[in-house]
């Protein structure tokens, strides 16, 4: 039987734009309102506030966050390249920005490793391009006017032309330059991509491409950090191959390391794995995990100032962190038009890791986010905290999951986090003078326990999927061994490969019937199966398009065991002897051998079937390409008297069939060629003659 399709209207595209178009450029009030309330969800959610059962986790949650925030910050400076004052800002104005503007009521917004790894990467780049020396163990900076002109950098400050920057300006005042100007371009191509709508991006971004990305970042940041756990001064590598280069650097100069360092990294590392450790066994027991980064970072700043550590063994310290805030400035139109292309990758990742954990959020506590808002949200994250020397932000796994383990219920926890933060930049800062370098490279590199763990679920991500795995293995060692960058641009070109390799040769099988049932299966994968008398039924498990028709054909013929073309030659090629030996009337051929020897040589194939159902269901659509396959091998089996039916095709696919001339003109012959299901094709086959 043949199904009646459904008639659907003609639907005129171009009066469906007119009328969205009128209806989005109309302004009413309500609209306006709307408008307002769905830029600044803030608007929505906080009138309703149910303060006697929310305030207290958001208030604890957000102290335990600012306190994290702080070492972290002051640690992630290291990373960026950039001095610890300027992390400070970017995690105190990132976390009001998205209180305002952010959809997801869990995640932290702040300070990232990768983020700042990537901002790190190019701020090196444009410095050495500019002349400066990447060595960042220069006499410390002294007070606010230091920030804006660094005239005791490790080299000296002179006029630069480069980029539009025409005022005198030192090796710290050009590197927030290019990392303001880097994190505005990043935040403008995210509401860009907000304006249009084109969030879909991050689809392309899959699990193993992102975990891969994140280890490959980690084996990174872990390499740039061994430096100063080590108290060696080494030139900070720049280009590809940047993790071999800064080995090989390390190696040549380990006889130099400090005493003093070694010793100080080698306790913080034992004492915050050990805390790390006991807080993950125990916390189910803990309300609040234990703040171990701040007294760490509170007892070596103690230790470092009273014995004087910097002095005595040349041990590298933070130096000075002054307090208040630099007045604003707007970043330079020409630096940004020498970072537009890094900041495309930056702007993307930083999104996706931000949608990726609030929907994780959203989905553990039944609500919802709004895409497009959350690259709004984190868009505005960079736009605006970029006039006040801050740098790009995401959201961050690790204090996400703090915040939600602590009691948040809604982003004024984060108002209470940017407190935090703004108490030591008001007052606190300059106590953190003495802090070793090597205690921040300490604080970074245990926070990679989490991605650096990826590697021992490879033997578990294998099993359940080898490609994934391939592609985790692809992208990781391309971000280490190459850069982030090319690393991510790999990883995503690589998993489409892949997606493109399994449709181009896919499974592909010869069903059997289930005893007794009206289903079919894979004869090499059931046992008990019974072949259908004079009847194959062929299985192409992808879509039929222009890169797999050859495979399609090749599966078809060898699962068969006929190809149609050949055998159609070899009956021309019998034809024609049969008419040349009786036109020469004798009892031998041409070759001398006799006519049953002949016609053993030459006799058409003894062919077991005379019906070819193609099963269609694992076929989600068909290109030009494809139609032209079937309407080939539809003629082809014609010529041997072999019928071709049609199994289970969806809507789409007899449409595209219709299109092409599949069947017919007046489409006549449909119910012969056509069938809903396996069994109804099998049980026509068996009634022709």
């Amino acid at each position: 039987f043949l199904m009646e399709r459904k008639t659907h209207v003609k639907i005129n595209r171009k009066e469906l734009m007119l009328a969205k178009l009128r209806k989005s450029c109309s302004c009413t009030p309500k609209k306006l309102k709307n408008f307002v309330m769905d830029f600044l969800p803030v608007l929505r959610w906080l009138p309703k506030y149910q303060c006697k059962e929310y305030i207290w986790g958001d208030v604890m949650s957000g102290l335990v966050i600012g306190i994290i925030l702080v070492p972290q910050a002051i640690a992630y400076s290291l990373l960026a390249g950039l001095k610890p004052i300027y992390s400070l800002y970017t995690s105190f104005f990132a976390n009001i920005i998205y209180f305002l503007m952010g959809t997801s009521h869990h995640v932290s917004v702040g300070i990232f490793s990768l983020i700042s790894l990537m901002v790190g990467q190019v701020v090196d780049r444009e410095l050495l391009l500019a002349g400066f020396d990447l060595n960042d163990d220069g006499p410390p900076a002294l007070g606010v006017g230091s920030l804006q002109n660094d005239s005791q950098s490790n080299t000296t400050a002179f006029n630069l032309t480069i980029a539009g920057m025409n005022a005198e300006c030192g090796k710290e005042c050009y590197a927030i330059g290019i990392a303001t100007a880097l994190t505005f371009v990043a935040g403008v191509y995210q509401v860009l991509m907000g304006i249009f709508r084109l969030g879909f991006v991050s689809m392309y971004l899959s699990e193993s491409v992102l975990d891969g990305f994140a280890t490959g970042a980690s084996l990174t940041i872990l390499t740039a950090q061994v430096k100063y756990l080590i108290g060696i001064k080494i030139p900070r590598s720049q280009g590809h191959g940047m993790l071999v280069i800064t080995w090989i650097n390390i190696f040549r100069n380990i006889s130099q390391a400090n005493v003093c360092d070694v010793i100080t990294s080698a306790i913080c590392i034992v004492v915050l794995v050990t805390a790390k450790e006991l807080g993950d066994r125990y916390k189910h027991k803990l309300k609040f995990p234990l703040p171990t980064e701040l007294v760490v970072i509170v007892g070596a700043t103690l230790v470092s100032h009273y014995g004087k550590l910097n002095e005595v063994y040349a041990s590298s310290v933070s130096g000075a962190i002054p307090t208040g805030f630099i007045p604003p400035k707007v970043p330079h139109f020409n630096l940004m038009l020498r970072v537009a292309v890094d900041a495309l990758p930056l702007a993307i990742v930083s999104f996706v890791f931000t949608v990726s954990l609030s929907e994780m959020c959203a989905k553990k506590y039944a609500y919802t986010i709004r895409a497009n808002q959350e690259m709004f949200a984190v868009g505005f994250c960079n736009i605006i905290p970029s006039f006040f020397h801050s740098f790009a932000t995401s959201a961050a796994l690790a204090k996400t999951l703090v915040k939600t383990s602590t009691g948040c219920q809604t982003q004024v926890s984060g108002v209470i986090s940017a407190m935090v933060v703004l108490l030591v930049l008001l007052f606190l800062a300059p106590l953190f003078y003495s802090l070793q370098k090597c205690v921040l490279a300490c604080i970074i590199i245990v926070s990679l326990r989490g991605a650096l763990r990826k590697f021992r679920d490879v033997p578990a991500r294998y099993h359940v999927n080898k490609v994934d795995t391939l592609v985790w293995v692809v992208t990781m060692s391309a971000s280490a061994l190459i850069s982030t960058e090319i690393g991510l641009l790999v990883g995503i070109v690589f998993s489409m490969l892949c997606i493109i390799v399994r449709t181009q040769r896919p499974r592909t099988a010869l069903l059997g019937q289930i005893q007794d049932t009206s289903f079919y299966e894979d004869d090499l994968e059931y046992e008990n199966l019974s072949s259908v008398p004079k009847v194959k039924i062929f299985r192409f498990e992808a879509p039929l398009y222009y890169a797999n028709r050859n495979y399609f054909l090749k599966s078809l013929y060898r699962l068969t065991n006929l190809d149609p073309n050949l055998e159609v030659a070899r009956r021309k090629k019998y034809e024609k002897k049969e008419k040349q030996h009786l036109k020469n009337g004798g009892d031998t051929t041409v070759n001398g051998l006799g006519i049953g020897e002949t016609t053993l040589q030459l006799v058409p194939k003894q062919i077991d079937f005379q019906a070819l159902v193609v099963d269609c269901s694992s076929i989600s659509f068909l290109d030009t390409t494809g139609v032209n396959t079937l309407k080939e091998i539809l003629k082809d089996y014609r010529d041997l008297n072999i019928s071709v039916l049609l199994a289970c095709c969806n809507p789409s696919v007899i449409d595209s069939l219709k299109r092409g001339g599949y069947f017919g003109k007046d489409f006549g012959s449909m119910q012969e060629m056509l069938f809903y299901s396996i069994h109804n094709a099998v049980q026509f086959a068996k009634d022709q003659k």
